[in-house]
């Protein structure tokens, strides 16, 4: 019995990390750094609520905007293909929007603030800093995924060239840490946020909530440190390694169908976003999801007919997946206002989501090779929606019931922490198999271009989701409690509709996907 739980650990976790190779350091440290960018979401969540008149539909419309810049990976990957030299600056370039992000908020929490209000609203300062994020995000992303496809070594120790099976299996080593990078960098920011949140931070003055919700936002500022340090750190390896890595050196050329169609694409999303059009956000969808699949029909032209359907089939499939929609920010407040979660309990359960997250990779990675896409997205959409089922029982009670049934052991709380520890690796499972197969799949003098066009159909799913959500939220109306500066309440707490919203994001999440697989099968389309 010994040997075999011997065997399992070393199975599923240490061959993992005794896979892990130099090379492979830098992007791992530019996507740890994205994984730590969760260090302000606690905070951020309560200053939004306490502090700003923000809607929970402007919230959700706003999360649109945020998915936006991750559509331009396409773009910035062929731009960032020209100028792969200059990848260190384009990544320096990254680490300013994000700098001027996190400013921005320090400056918001300050006690005097009022030359910023000068300026603009703190709501209006608050809507530059959600956008800059991501476009420091997602530059820095197409250059890590980028990197990681360089980072794999075509030729071994002995001057051998690796076998295919062999680079494939190095591709989805490298993909499934960077996921465990991510994850592991949400998983120190969440035992920070539990030592930032040690309990009675709600019962602080308004001023001192302010301090703690500063501080962390000060902390975040080693978030573009990181990665700027990773791509030091690529630098003295190349210069020290005169090594064949995964790249054959082929100059790439400017696409001018990606060049120029990103332009147009980025000039209209800017007129629509400045012009507050009443269905700029849906034109701006459309618009970016014809580019987007007009270009994949261009980069897949040269590739063989087998290779082409799998890719589509498995683009489509995680497409669906990532467009389920979320309940929006009314399930948070409902979770605060009613459920009484504090901000040291919401951060203990980021605890645990980050912990069971960082295991789950380990344990489903054998899951992840040998499962096709199809099987993978089936299991996830049945246990998804399942784990889903918690939140919209307690919402009709269902911790109340329990609670009376064991002396108030398995309470909303207990719920709670059972659920992320069960719901939390889903999100990540269906996305390393096709990393890795995009990886494998890239023409090394566009490794960045291809990445990102395919990751930007993806992404496209997200916007996709925020979309959706913003028509349930404007359905389903729900609103938290708004007081002005006299302490006159505004606006009430309604959560009345919150249960229907809840059944019909539960709902979307099981028939999506697997209407998704219906038409792949029928389309005759394959997945990895």
């Amino acid at each position: 019995m010994t040997n075999k739980i011997s065997n399992w650990i070393d199975s599923n976790f240490l061959k993992l990390g005794s896979k892990l190779q130099i090379s492979y350091l830098p992007p791992l440290m530019i996507y740890f750094s994205a994984g730590i960018a969760g260090l302000t979401g606690i905070a951020g969540t309560f200053f939004v609520k306490d502090n700003l008149g923000l809607s929970a539909q402007f919230l959700a419309g706003l999360e649109f905007w945020i998915t936006i810049p991750w559509t331009l990976k396409i773009v910035i990957g062929n731009f960032v293909d020209l100028f792969w030299r200059y990848k260190a600056g384009i990544v320096f370039l990254g680490a300013g929007f994000l700098a001027a992000s996190l400013g921005i908020m320090v400056g918001l929490l300050l006690p005097d603030r009022a030359a910023m209000i000068a300026i603009m609203s703190p709501e209006s300062w608050y809507v530059v800093s959600a956008l800059f994020a991501p476009i420091g995000y997602v530059i820095q992303d197409v250059v890590a995924d980028a990197m990681t496809v360089e980072a794999v070594p075509l030729i071994n120790s002995d001057g051998k060239f690796f076998t295919e099976e062999e680079q494939k299996r190095m591709h989805m080593t490298i993909q499934t840490l960077g996921r465990v990078a991510i994850i592991g960098g949400t998983l120190l920011v969440a035992i920070v946020n539990v030592w930032m949140f040690p309990g009675g931070t709600e019962t602080l003055p308004e001023a001192e909530k302010l301090v703690v919700y500063r501080r962390i936002y000060e902390m975040a500022l080693v978030i573009p440190a990181i990665s700027v340090a990773g791509i030091v750190l690529a630098a003295w390896l190349n210069r020290r390694a005169a090594r064949s890595l995964a790249m054959n050196q082929v100059q790439a050329r400017p696409n001018w169908w990606i060049l120029g169609g990103g332009l147009t694409f980025g000039l209209i999303s800017l007129l629509v976003g400045l012009n507050s059009w009443v269905f700029g956000q849906e034109i701006v969808f459309i618009f970016s999801m014809v580019i987007i699949v007009w270009l994949m029909m261009k980069l897949m032209s040269d590739m063989q007919p087998g290779a082409r359907a799998t890719l589509l089939g498995t683009a489509i499939l995680v497409f669906a997946f990532r467009s389920i929609p979320s309940p929006g920010p009314g399930i948070s407040w409902w979770m605060i206002d009613v459920l009484h979660f504090d901000q040291s309990f919401i951060a203990k359960l980021s605890v645990i989501g980050g912990m069971v997250s960082l295991a789950g990779l380990f344990v489903f990675r054998r899951f992840m090779a040998k499962k096709s896409m199809t099987y993978i997205i089936v299991v996830l959409a049945i246990v998804s929606t399942l784990l889903s089922l918690p939140s919209l029982g307690m919402y009709y009670g269902l911790h109340l019931w329990t609670a009376a049934q064991t002396d108030g052991i398995v309470d909303a709380r207990f719920i709670a922490v059972v659920n992320t520890a069960l719901e939390s690796p889903l999100g990540q499972i269906a996305m390393v198999p096709m990393l890795a197969w995009i990886a494998h799949s890239t023409p090394s003098h566009q490794k960045a271009t291809f990445f990102a066009v395919m990751a930007s159909f993806t992404n496209l799913s997200l916007a996709f989701a925020q979309l959706f959500s913003k028509y349930l939220n404007q359905f389903y109306i729900v609103t938290r409690e708004v007081k002005d500066s006299t302490g006159l309440i505004v606006i009430p707490a309604d959560y009345s509709e919150l249960g229907q919203l809840l059944l019909f994001a539960t709902l979307s999440g099981l028939v999506m996907p697997l209407g998704a697989i219906v038409v792949v099968r029928l389309l005759r389309w394959r997945s990895v």
